[in-house]
């Protein structure tokens, strides 16, 4: 019988995320592909609370890794102009559910917007997760009782199992 041993040196071991500081960092990290793929990730997270279906659609389209150009523009344009539509939404301070609708189109968007339109240092995955938060906590609006996961802890597993 063999035995094997391995130096605990030589193991590469991947930090887990439990902060928004580190979630920051590592998606700053990620090359343009992977911040809109995994910010489709946190925007999926919350696509329960979208009436839409071309957002929906939009969203598979920025997880796809094979997506084309045209086909990432086509989806940019149908979450930006959904998110548009809705955005008086977030005037009426009596439906949360619509509210959380414009932010999940508003997390979209942000995924699919290429980096070179964004402003200076802001990071298109980043930008989709605070969107999704904000449907979250509209979606909490309504609820009588809160959740055990956060949608920022969510968002920290997620990115965990991303990389």
């Amino acid at each position: 019988m063999r035995h094997y041993f391995v130096k605990v040196s030589e193991i590469a071991i991947m930090p887990t995320i439990s902060n928004d500081h580190d979630l920051r960092d590592a998606l700053n990290g990620l090359s343009a592909d992977q911040q809109r793929i995994i910010g489709a990730g946190f925007t999926k997270s919350v696509i329960h609370l979208c009436r839409d279906e071309r957002v929906r659609r939009a969203v598979q389209t920025a997880q796809n890794p094979d997506a084309s150009d045209a086909e990432l523009q086509d989806a940019l344009k149908m979450a930006k102009g959904y998110a548009a539509k809705t955005y008086t939404a977030c005037g009426k301070d009596t439906d949360w559910l619509a509210q959380a609708d414009h932010f999940v189109a508003a997390a979209a968007a942000a995924a699919l917007t290429p980096v070179g339109q964004l402003a200076t240092r802001t990071n298109p995955a980043w930008k989709a997760a605070v969107q999704a938060r904000m449907a979250k906590n509209c979606e909490l609006m309504e609820e009588e009782e809160g959740e055990m996961e956060t949608e920022a802890d969510r968002q920290y597993r997620i990115a965990d199992e991303s990389f």
